[in-house]
């Protein structure tokens, strides 16, 4: 593997909206982010990836972009913009901002113009189809935020469009050279002012399985799932190869991709030396016991599936790249509260949690909110939830025959916007988030958790954080922890997640996942080892046996 700069860095996620409202006005914006990058180069961050702050009538909270070449009057101004990346590159941290170009908004110049005339130009912009009421659609796909993937154009009740999420986000035709083209010089657009790079989203879906036609039904509409078009497709490294040679591999950018179901022999395609992005996110643990059938159906994650999840991630990457490790991010509940069993969740088994998935081979990402320890919310009526998959998700489960209270307690735990609840950076008003009303009500456990009870307290979950990202930027064991060996051990051992990073030197990262107190014995060559970082003071090394408190956390020296 060629060593690249961003191979050491630890990365974070701020979803503008929550993050630091600098106005008054409920909502995040650039000079918050501005206010807060001294806390951020505290915690010891390098990367910022900032989810879209581009013009956008927020359908889809951003995801649905108007004008790729301007800052949304919500978030601040382009001068606001170029300040950040000055701000940044004095603190010798970089700034990557969300590229999302499977789609784009309705509001956007281009789709105005395809409805003005779908038959000219920019109607191949993307995928319009003649169709009068009462015929077949082209497909029988659903979108990923339900209903079907076909909408009137408006202005034409004879034609149709194509949008594999919401109705305000028409997909993009790719196959268009013209497209393309336009793509990529705003791509470079960016990079010239000083970008470091792109987190890519929903990329796969920029290639789709054509003719349109039906799949088989996969719930009681008689729709089917978009993924099973898109599975379906082929050669979409083409147009991702094209992208990295007109844009990415001219500036040496840093690059994330969104990606799912990519085959074992395809990885060194994507992230491998001469891949198409730099990295992609490991989501292997998010899809444990996912459901097309509606995310209400969602169970528990358990230990062991996690265990499993995160070891096959890893290994099938071995020699090929470097993944991207995540436990939360905007499109996610909060990783404390999904992965720990109901009941558990307590500093300890945050840290634990932290401890497991931070020094895995990759690059380590952290959601805002993470550092602290931040929990999914209560949320006591539909009415207080503000994401339009959630709400989906709520209607699909009532339908299912749930009773409101049943509908609600079920979608709340896998709910996005557990995620997209505002920082909680101190216990007063709103969290010290806003002196205004927030877009979205507050976590009301910020009295006890938030920023600056945690800052200075080194028995705090920010203090571990810091410690652990200080330990891999270390000269003694950054060799070992960025770039060493993987070896799983003691893997059946019921919920205990062990494993050994194997470089110039040899670690053992070892996780008790169960609230019962255990004693292990060590791996051969452990005889006289140390205990480098641990979630508590109680845990212990004695003849060859380490003695784990429940959801006790190690990294041990050999």
């Amino acid at each position: 593997m060629q060593k690249k700069w961003w191979h050491s860095k630890t990365a974070y996620q701020i979803y503008p909206k929550s993050f630091m409202d600098s106005n008054g006005d409920g909502i995040g914006d650039l000079k918050g982010i501005i206010g807060k990058l001294d806390y951020l180069k505290n915690l010891g961050i390098d990367i910022i990836w900032l989810s879209p702050i581009y013009c956008s009538p927020l359908a889809d909270q951003g995801y649905d972009i108007s004008d790729y070449y301007n800052i949304d009057p919500r978030f601040g101004t382009m001068e606001d913009m170029d300040l950040l990346l000055a701000e940044a590159k004095k603190r010798d941290m970089h700034i990557v901002m969300d590229l999302v170009v499977n789609h784009c908004s309705d509001e956007h110049e281009w789709f105005k113009k395809a409805c003005e005339d779908p038959d000219g130009p920019y109607g191949k912009y993307f995928y319009i189809y003649d169709h009068k009421d009462g015929e077949k659609l082209p497909s029988n796909l659903r979108s990923y935020f339900g209903g079907s993937v076909w909408e009137p154009l408006p202005g034409h009740p004879d034609k149709i469009y194509f949008h594999a999420f919401h109705k305000k986000q028409p997909d993009l035709n790719w196959e268009n050279e013209e497209v393309r083209k336009e793509i990529y010089k705003m791509i470079n657009w960016w990079l010239d002012k000083g970008l470091a790079g792109f987190r890519i989203d929903a990329i796969i879906n920029i290639k789709k399985a054509l003719p349109f036609k039906d799949y088989p039904a996969d719930r009681d509409d008689n729709m089917s799932s978009v993924v099973n078009m898109i599975k379906d497709a082929k050669g979409v490294g083409e147009f991702l190869n094209e992208m990295a040679d007109e844009t990415f591999r001219k500036y040496d950018a840093f690059t994330v991709g969104e990606v799912f179901d990519v085959n074992e022999e395809d990885l060194p395609r994507f992230i491998g030396d001469t891949g198409y992005f730099s990295s992609m996110f490991d989501f292997e643990e998010h899809l444990i016991n996912a459901s097309f059938m509606g995310g209400y159906m969602a169970k528990p994650v358990t230990p062991e599936q996690y265990k499993e999840a995160i070891f096959r991630a890893h290994l099938r990457m071995e020699n090929k790249g470097f993944l991207s490790n995540i436990i939360e991010n905007h499109d996610e509940p909060r990783g404390v509260s999904h992965y720990i069993p109901e009941g558990d969740v307590n500093d300890v088994s945050k840290k634990m949690l932290a401890g497991v998935y931070f020094f895995m081979p990759g690059l380590p990402f952290i959601y805002q909110g993470q550092e602290i320890g931040m929990e999914n919310k209560v949320f006591e009526s539909i009415d207080e939830v503000d994401d339009i998959a959630t709400i989906d998700d709520y209607k699909v489960a009532l339908e299912a025959g749930l009773s409101e209270a049943e509908a609600l307690k079920a979608v709340s735990r896998v709910s996005r916007d557990n995620a997209r609840t505002p920082f909680q950076w101190d216990d007063t008003a709103n969290a010290g988030f806003t002196t205004g009303k927030p877009w979205l009500g507050v976590n009301k456990n910020y009295k006890n958790i938030n920023a600056a009870s945690q800052i200075n307290d080194e028995n705090s979950v920010f203090a571990f954080y810091k410690k652990m990202i200080a330990l891999r930027n270390s000269e003694e064991y950054s060799e070992t922890l960025v770039y060493g060996k993987l070896e799983p051990v003691m893997e059946d051992v019921h919920n205990l997640l062990a494993y050994k990073r194997i470089g110039d030197k040899e670690l053992l990262i070892i996780a008790n996942y169960d609230k019962a107190e255990r004693t292990v014995t060590l791996p051969s060559g452990y005889e006289s080892s140390n205990i480098v970082l641990s979630n508590s003071s109680t845990i212990n090394i004695s003849d060859n046996n380490i003695t784990l408190p429940g959801y006790g956390f190690a990294l041990v020296r050999k």
